[in-house]
């Protein structure tokens, strides 16, 4: 670790901290319908979509209606998406000729974006037209956004208002989240990325000549070698930038390439590394700061973003000192070899990097990628360290609160703060309140479903996959604690709604296509109704006074009791199988062992 790389993870996170008041605000300004500076260009389109829709503005709903209209919109769109995927092959803006998308990528790609996700278990820019990337693929990722962003604050009115049987409107929130914030934001970004060197453009693919022709040999499904000459390199560009924009804003993730932003035509330069990042924590850290403005206690937005910023510190030091570190297993041979080799080891885990961002920004970047629900990544987790590896995969399991995905991470984060409130209610012998509301048992039975759902999915399809040596294990990359790496990180970003692999796992087939695409619906709509529940059931409630026994909520204490709320239930849920995979693979691994 350097000085250096301590510097720019701190600068990222100033940027952050500087930003979260005013786009805090200006959030709960949107979302309370008060006047902004740009109602003049937005109104009368918001207007215009109502009228074009047949949706009254003023109409509020309760959450079980408010959950089937999200879930609706949620099939249609799921639909359409699929369907465009299968007849791409015959549509327009293909200038690849690409063939249409098999049914069963096609319905694990079309849940994948529906659910805010965005894994991809396939090549896109072999796979996916221009119009499938603009149409399907980028509409959900603006709209997947809005809709976590809608449920978000639904659940902040919940505790926020009281006697009242409604939390707003799924169609004007979303329409609001969309229009007001990450519109806008798009088109500003998109510029910049622009500017940075990021593609855009309807161009077919260009043909470059090898200056040295290249030979490849593969083998074939028959068992046979063939070898082949490769002389053309084949160039894929296409309109990247505006893709790119919403992926990094709206905390969705996946790339117009392979390689996602470790490639060049996506993340060209440290200054695009930085503003990808920036843009990953800028509207999850902003919503705290939205729940202190809407629940007319600021300094309780301020606490659970204190907590959230501590568990992202923790996190990026262990991963930036695990790459930071040699591999012991190429330390030690380099001391045979030659001294040279083994001094520039030392400097670090390099595999799996770009050398234009190096390990600290590597190290940042997976950290704040598994913190939100983004899943881009700008290296290979694959690659990292045992330990490195570890903590994407914990960032995961956690329930993705540290900042989170667009909307997704605030309500996680609160379901974990009426867990702590109860516990600190059960410590002092008095029914738990929370800004005023009792919690009581209907309340906690939620939020403990909420948080059981999550880990069942995540172990059960695991368990499932490892017992099935054809389907499961026949993917694998690697044997040995890492095999198991990879399955498990594959079911937790798909549960978590993150998307981002350890790529040694081959995903493109029946049975993880299909069992990805079942735990990526678990992990969104199955986690989103008793979350709404409870916002149902607080908004119902009186207001109590505060007492001597009420639990302060903006208090360092409660941030410490958050904080090891999160840590206590994700390690009592998941350290056993940590052990056995990247814990194990780090202990083997410094006494010489590989598989």
């Amino acid at each position: 670790m350097t000085a250096n790389g301590w510097f720019q993870i701190l600068f990222f996170f100033a940027l952050v901290l500087v930003s979260a008041k005013p786009v805090g605000v200006y959030m709960a300004r949107v979302f309370e319908r008060e006047r902004t500076l740009v109602d003049i260009l937005f109104r009368p389109v918001e207007r215009a979509l109502y009228k074009l829709s047949g949706i009254d503005e003023s109409y509020e709903m309760r959450w079980t209606e408010y959950a089937i209209s999200m879930l609706l919109f949620s099939l249609v769109t799921l639909l359409l998406t699929y369907m465009i995927e299968r007849l791409q092959q015959w549509l327009p803006l293909n200038p690849q000729h690409l063939a249409n998308v098999s049914p069963d990528l096609a319905l694990n790609t079309a849940v994948s974006f529906t659910t805010n996700t965005n894994w991809q278990s396939y090549v896109p820019e072999a796979t996916m037209s221009y119009l499938t990337q603009m149409l399907t693929l980028a509409y959900h990722n603006f709209f997947s956004a809005a809709a976590g962003m809608a449920l978000a604050i639904a659940l902040i009115r919940g505790i926020a208002r009281k006697e009242t049987k409604t939390l707003g409107n799924f169609w004007v929130d979303t329409t609001r989240a969309s229009l007001w914030i990450l519109l806008p934001g798009c088109f500003i970004y998109a510029l910049l990325l622009v500017s940075q060197g990021v593609v855009q453009n309807f161009r077919p693919y260009d043909q470059a000549k090898l200056i040295q022709p290249m030979t490849v040999t593969t083998t074939g499904a028959d068992g046979k070698s063939v070898t082949q000459t490769i002389t053309e390199q084949s160039i894929a560009q296409g309109p990247v930038a505006s893709q790119e924009a919403i992926k990094m804003l709206g905390t969705n993730g996946g790339g117009f390439f392979n390689t996602n932003s470790a490639h060049p035509f996506e993340n060209p330069t440290p200054l695009s590394n930085l503003l990808q990042m920036f843009s990953i924590f800028l509207i999850p850290a902003g919503l705290t700061v939205t729940l202190g403005h809407m629940t007319k206690k600021p300094a309780h937005g301020w606490a659970v973003f204190a907590a959230m910023a501590t568990l992202f510190f923790v996190g990026v030091f262990v991963t930036y000192y695990a790459e930071a570190q040699p591999n012991p297993l190429l330390h030690t041979a380099s001391m045979h070899i030659d001294q040279q080799v083994s001094a520039t080891q030392s400097g670090g885990n390099m595999e799996g990097k770009e050398v234009r961002f190096g390990i600290a920004n590597s190290a940042l970047f997976a950290t704040i990628t598994t913190d939100a629900s983004c899943g881009a990544v700008n290296a290979m987790h694959d690659s990292f360290m045992p330990l490195g590896g570890l903590v994407p995969l914990v960032n995961i399991m956690l329930g993705e609160v540290i900042f989170g995905g667009v909307g997704a991470g605030l309500y996680g984060m609160l379901i974990f703060v009426i867990l702590a409130v109860f516990i600190a209610g059960l410590m002092v012998g008095r029914t738990p309140e929370y800004l005023g509301k009792k919690i009581e048992s209907f309340d906690v039975k939620m939020a403990m479903l909420y948080i059981l759902i999550f880990p069942l999915s995540i172990l059960g399809f695991s368990a499932v996959s490892l017992m099935m040596p054809n389907l499961g294990i026949s993917a694998l990359g690697n044997g040995g604690p890492h095999g198991l790496s990879e399955i498990l990180y594959a079911f937790t970003s798909a549960t978590g709604n993150n998307g981002s692999a350890f790529a040694g796992i081959s995903a493109n087939t029946h049975w993880y296509n299909l069992s990805l695409g079942a735990a990526m619906l678990i992990g969104r709509f199955l986690m989103i109704v008793p979350m709404l529940a409870i916002a149902g059931n607080l908004a119902q409630k009186k207001l109590a006074p505060p007492s001597q026994g009420t639990f302060p909520v903006d208090t360092p204490l409660f941030t410490v009791l958050l904080i090891g709320t999160i840590i206590i239930v994700g390690a009592l849920t998941f350290f056993p199988a940590l052990s056995l995979g990247p814990i194990l693979e780090h202990l083997l691994l410094n006494a010489g062992k590989v598989y």
